[in-house]
């Protein structure tokens, strides 16, 4: 069977590992040690790294990046202003199942206009995390 011609190829793990890496390298080239998240468009987790110097919470925070980013389909950075009090989602985080994580860091990652997946990376300053899940992506086209 074949594909039709207008589907976009998912994410896939390789790319998750394309991400991953690149991330990594990036953080390492800045001397911070950072952890890497990367879900699917249905928000199954393909890759994950925390290196043993990472902050333990790093982990957690990657992960909840990456969930917001794809959720909400938009950079974290461009959401913390729409959480503070009388923000349009300032009771957002208990609507839904899993807690979201507004602090930059969390990418969607598209592929033909589409969102297929999301990266998320925490450990560093959050404009940092924002850089590293940024070279990440760009190392995808």
């Amino acid at each position: 069977m074949s594909t039709p011609a207008t589907a976009v190829a998912p994410l896939t793990t390789q790319d998750a590992e394309v991400l991953l890496a690149a991330a990594r390298r990036a953080a390492e080239a800045a001397g911070v040690t950072v952890s890497v998240t990367v879900l699917d468009a249905g928000g199954h987790l393909l890759a994950f790294r925390r290196d043993d110097q990472a902050v333990l919470i790093s982990g957690e925070t990657s992960t909840r990046k990456a969930y917001t980013a794809l959720q909400l389909n938009t950079p974290t950075a461009d959401l913390v202003d729409a959480v503070k009090p009388d923000g349009p989602f300032h009771s957002l985080p208990t609507a839904l199942d899993k807690p979201l994580l507004f602090i930059a860091g969390g990418l969607p990652v598209h592929r033909d206009g589409r969102l297929i997946g999301a990266i998320g990376v925490g450990g560093g300053a959050p404009e940092q995390d924002h850089a590293f899940a940024t070279t990440a992506i760009a190392s995808l086209a």
